[in-house]
C-alpha cells in the first residue's frame, strides 16, 4: 500500500471522529470505512495504530471493545490537512454519522466495564455521558466474573435515557440488572 493511500485513509479517521463529541468504537470506525470499500480491515487496523502511536487519537479499551477519540494534536493536523479530503467524503461522513443516529447533539453514550476491587470483588461501572458530561455514573457490585461480563453486557439496553423519570429508570435498571445475574 501506498503512503499516500495511509495517509488518506488516517484523515478520514481524524475527519470521521471529530465530527462527534465522543468516542467512537472500532466497529464503528469500521462500518464507515470497510462498507464503502474505501481500504480492507488490515489496512484500517494499521491507520487506526499509526494514529494512536502519533498520539493523534486516544484509545480506550473497555471489555474487549476500543474506542477512540481525537486528540488536540489530532484536531490541530487534521486541520491543516482537511483541505486533502474531498467534498464527497466529507459528505460521505456526514450522512454516515446522521444515518447511524451520531448526532452529537443528540448523543448520549452509554459505557459499562467491571473491574476488580481492592479486595478482590467485582464490581461494575455503568455510565450515560452526553457531551463529555457523566449524566449518571453508578458502580454496582457483582457476585463473580460471569455476572460481571452480563451486567456490561446489559447496561446499554437498559439505559434507555428520560430526562423526566432517570432516576426511576436507573433504579429500576440497576434492580433489572441484579435480579437477572447468572448464579
Amino acid at each position: 500500500m501506498e503512503q499516500e493511500q495511509l495517509t488518506l485513509y488516517k484523515l478520514m479517521i481524524l475527519y470521521l471522529i471529530e465530527k462527534v463529541d465522543f468516542p467512537l468504537s472500532n466497529s464503528q470506525i469500521s462500518e464507515f470505512i470497510l462498507d464503502r470499500g474505501y481500504t480492507n480491515y488490515f489496512h484500517l487496523q494499521q491507520a487506526l495504530s499509526e494514529l494512536v502511536e502519533a498520539e493523534l487519537v486516544n484509545k480506550d479499551t473497555r471489555s474487549n471493545t476500543s474506542h477512540y477519540q481525537i486528540t488536540e494534536d489530532g484536531r490541530k493536523t487534521l486541520s491543516f490537512f482537511q483541505q486533502d479530503l474531498s467534498s464527497e467524503i466529507k459528505q460521505e461522513v456526514k450522512e454516515y454519522l446522521n444515518s447511524a443516529g451520531f448526532k452529537a447533539e443528540d448523543r448520549i453514550v452509554t459505557s459499562a466495564d467491571y473491574y476488580i476491587t481492592k479486595q478482590g470483588d467485582y464490581s461494575v461501572r455503568c455510565q450515560l455521558i452526553e457531551k463529555g458530561n457523566s449524566l449518571i455514573d453508578l458502580n454496582i457490585a457483582a457476585p463473580n466474573l460471569e455476572a460481571a461480563k452480563s451486567m456490561c453486557q446489559k447496561w446499554p439496553a437498559c439505559s434507555l435515557y428520560s430526562t423526566s423519570a432517570s432516576e426511576r429508570a436507573v433504579v429500576q435498571c440497576g434492580h433489572q440488572l441484579m435480579m437477572r445475574l447468572p448464579r
